[in-house]
This record gives structure tokens, sequence and C-alpha cells, in this order.
């Protein structure tokens, strides 16, 4: 009982249906040495039935700070699905935690809306949503608090009215015939027109994506729209302490499973900036608003696609925005470590998230030599292509780095194999995560929940220490990067097929 982390373990043995072995097992529990909130998480997971163990849970995470659990307020309103009751304790301290932070408020607003489309469990989220909206409302202005809840609730039901306009004027636009240039044409006539009440909102919205700022128009020359099969809005929104923020608008795309790895991408940057490792990542938020729509953060960037078609090589494009003669490739020096560090990141979550269907069209630079990627329809293993390398390095990400003899690439390697052992350490956090969303409707959990989990447990190699964790990473690394260039191995690798 000394030992927290025997709790979960001693639960798991529990036979809940003997009733005076239940009543004991209650009684040890309360006496146990207080457990950390990441073993609260696993409480909560469909294993655990019992009303007073969840309750446990519940206690356990009310020592958390908002910061904290904003990080797994995704992952908790999916695990509303395992409860006894529609109130349940984990709906309550939710709603409870929301009144006195309006970015926890709205984002458990809009996880619940999203659920509401989910015939099983529609009752449920609809007991939570009506609980947050009766219980905001009846909030009085105070000390923490600038104003009442009638209004706090009012900006929020506002992001809800602003997306059904968006969604208007995308089936209005993507009716237009012609091409993209008409399209656009369409678009910024509506919003300066018809809709013109878009470009001054008659009061300010709280932005879906960051709650804290308030949003007060659409720019129209400001937006656009991209040239793909859904037709996705561009859209410069004016802020009201005068700048301004860009945001894509999807309809006709489920983005939950975007949304959770992005949470995932954010979580591992967090766990990562701990352990004094920043690896420039790019966790740019993402917001399901419905079952096949959404926002995203539109942060400036090119595909390596483009800039390989356009400037041959990453370094040659690097060299347009970073010169120095005296550095290396002729690009500062803090340009190309920017650059090795966020591979490294990307590499190491990707291979843990088992993220595929990677091609140079979803890897994306930025111009200070941030690379991130995007577009997350398969996780988990999955991949639409044969064969899929474990590491996901394309050939022109290890020329950029000098090669794969280069120094800078052995500093890439190191970085890798921190960043793996640093994951490793919270890996019980991780999946204690992806268990909570094993009831959810994110297409490559739901399809077969243990699998995935599985997967995801044996890329961490918990059977390895963080010695034999270096040596396997590496070899890992130099396998995929051997099945690049054909001039190092004799035989065209299976993997060789996979970037072209």
């Amino acid at each position: 009982m000394s030992e927290k982390r025997a709790l979960t373990k001693f639960l798991r043995c529990v036979e809940w249906s003997d009733v005076q072995e239940a009543k004991q097992a209650i009684e040890l529990m309360g006496k146990w040495e207080m457990i950390d909130v990441c073993d609260a998480l696993e409480l909560l997971s469909p294993l655990f039935e019992s009303e007073e163990v969840r309750a446990y849970a519940v206690s356990v995470l009310e020592r958390a700070d908002d910061e904290e659990l904003q990080c797994y307020l995704l992952q908790l309103v999916q695990a509303l699905r395992f409860e006894r009751s529609d109130k349940s304790r984990l709906s309550q301290f939710l709603v409870q935690r929301s009144f006195c932070n309006i970015g926890l408020a709205s984002f458990l607003r809009w996880y619940v809306a999203v659920e509401l489309h989910d015939p099983t469990y529609a009752k449920r989220f609809y007991s939570t949503y009506e609980f947050l909206e009766e219980n905001m409302m009846k909030l009085k202005a105070g000390v923490n608090r600038e104003e009442d809840g009638f209004k706090m609730w009012h900006s929020l039901v506002r992001q809800t009215e602003l997306t059904a306009q968006l969604c208007s004027i995308m089936r209005d636009v993507r009716n237009v015939r012609g091409n993209t240039q008409k399209k656009i044409e369409k678009l910024r006539q509506l919003l300066s027109g018809l809709l013109s009440e878009l470009t001054y909102f008659d009061e300010p919205v709280r932005s879906p994506l960051t709650p804290s700022i308030l949003i007060t128009g659409i720019v129209p020359s400001e937006s656009s729209i991209f040239k793909s099969a859904l037709h996705p809005l561009r859209l410069t929104f004016r802020t009201a302490n005068g700048g301004t923020c860009k945001i894509i608008f999807k309809k006709g795309d489920d983005l939950r499973q975007d949304q959770l790895v992005v949470q995932m991408v954010s979580l591992m940057d967090r766990l990562l900036k701990l352990e004094n490792l920043d690896l420039h990542l790019t966790p740019y938020k993402v917001l399901a608003t419905g079952q096949d729509e959404g926002m995203l953060e539109f942060i400036p960037s090119r595909s390596l696609a483009q800039i390989i078609s356009e400037h041959r090589s990453i370094i040659s494009y690097l060299q347009k925005f970073h010169p120095d003669e005296h550095g290396p490739f002729g690009i500062t020096a803090s340009c190309l470590e920017t650059f090795i560090k966020s591979c490294a990141g990307y590499s190491v979550i990707t291979y843990i998230l088992g993220i595929g269907d990677r091609h140079l069209d979803n890897l994306l630079l930025r111009d200070d030599g941030r690379l991130f990627h995007v577009d997350f329809g398969f996780i988990l293993g999955r991949d639409p292509k044969p064969f899929p390398p474990p590491m996901k390095l394309c050939k022109e990400m290890v020329e950029a780095m000098g090669g794969a003899e280069s120094q800078y690439y052995t500093r890439f390697k190191s970085y890798c194999c921190e960043a793996y052992n640093i994951l490793r350490k919270s890996s019980n956090l991780i999946l204690n995560l992806f268990h909570l969303l094993a009831g959810s409707n994110i297409p490559d959990i739901a399809s077969d929940p243990e699998k995935g989990i599985l997967k995801l447990q044996e890329k961490f190699r918990l059977d390895l220490d963080d010695e034999a964790c270096i040596h396997f990473f590496q070899d890992l690394i130099n396998e995929s990067v051997s099945a690049l260039f054909p001039q190092m191995v004799e035989t065209i690798h299976r993997w060789a097929q996979y970037w072209r």
C-alpha cells in the first residue's frame, strides 16, 4: 500500500462481482498511498466499472492544474462512455472546472457537441452539454469572472453560429462553375456583400481554436480557397487587439483523427520540453466542429513537393531565407539546427504513433527551417501503400543534413534517440490516454481498439533498457535510410518504393 504505482495493478485483480471482496478493496483503496494523475487516467478506462473506483480517480484528477487538464480533456470526454450514469462524477468535475476557465469551457462544449451524433451515447453527451449550459447560465460575475455566466455561454454559442455560416458559404462557393479563381472571387464577393455582417461582427466571438483570442470579423481581401477536392476556405480574421489570425475551414472531412494526432504531438512536445529538449515542433491547432467539418490553424509554409520542384533541394530553399557564406551548406547554423531538430522530433513521433501515407505533399517546411507533418488519415500502422518503412524519413531530408555520412546526420540521430528515451518514460501516460479512446469514433482506433493499443505499446520497446534502446533506434534509422539510397544496398529494398 505504500507503493503508489501498485494500486492500479491491485484493482485490476479484484473480483468485483464478489460483494465482500469489492468492499475490502474499496477500503484499502482509501488508505493507499495517493496515486499520480497519470495512473488515475487508467482507472477511468473501460476496465474499471466500479463507481467508487471511478470517483476516486476523479478526486485525484482534481489535483491537476488547468494546463494539464487541457492536455487530457479530449480523452476525458471520450471516457464519459464508460461511466455507469449520465450524471457521473467525471461529468460534474469537467463542468465545474470549466466555470473558472473559458478555454476549458469552450473545448468541453465542442468535444461534447461533436459526439451528439453518436446514436448509442447521444443521451449521455447531451446530459453533460445541458449540465454545462444550465450551470454556466447561473454564474454571477465576480472576482475571478469578468462577465456573468449568461454572457459567457452566449459567447460560446456564437462560435456554432459562425461555423454554420461558414458551412453555408462553402456550399455557395462549391456551386460556382469554373476554376478556383472564380470560386475565390465569389467568396470575396459574398463576404463583402450579402454576408457583410461577417466582415465586422456585431460583437466579438471567441476563436474556437484559441478561446482566449476574440475575433471581430473576416478580412475579405485576404481570404482564399485551396485548390483541392473539398475546396477548404483559408480565412483571415481580425482580432480584438488589432492583429489578425489565419484559419482553414474544411467541410467534408472528419477531423477527429487529425485532432487526436495533433493533440498527441502537442503533449509529446510538452513532455520533451519538461526534460529541456525543444525540438521546434509545430503543434498547429485543430478542432472538429462536427462529424465532417472543422477548423485548423493556418501555418505559413510550403510542401517539400513544391520546394523540390521550384528550388531543386531543401538547402537551396533555406539559403534564400537564411544565407550565411560561412555557415554549413551556405545557411546559418541556427537554421540548420532547427531543421535537424524538427526532423528528429517528427521522425520519433510518427514512428511511435505509426503514422502512414507520408509523401512530399504532406511534409511542410516553414521558412525558419521547421519541418512538420500534416494530414493524418492513417495512424497506428495503417498505410495505403505496401511495405511502409518504420521511420518516415525521405531522401530529401537526409540530403539536407549533408547525407548519411555527415556530422549533422549523426547529430540528427542523437536527438532522435534522446527524444525516444524521454517519451518512453511517459509511455504509461500515452497508453492510458489511448485506452480512454477505446469507444471513440476515431476510424483507426474504432476498427480494433485492442490491436491498436498493442501496436502502440510495441513501439515503446518496454522490454529494453535505455542503453539497448539507443542501439535499437539507431539501427532502425540506418535501415530506413539505407533503403533510400540504392547505392548503399545491393538489392532494391522493398521500402525503397515508398516515397516514389
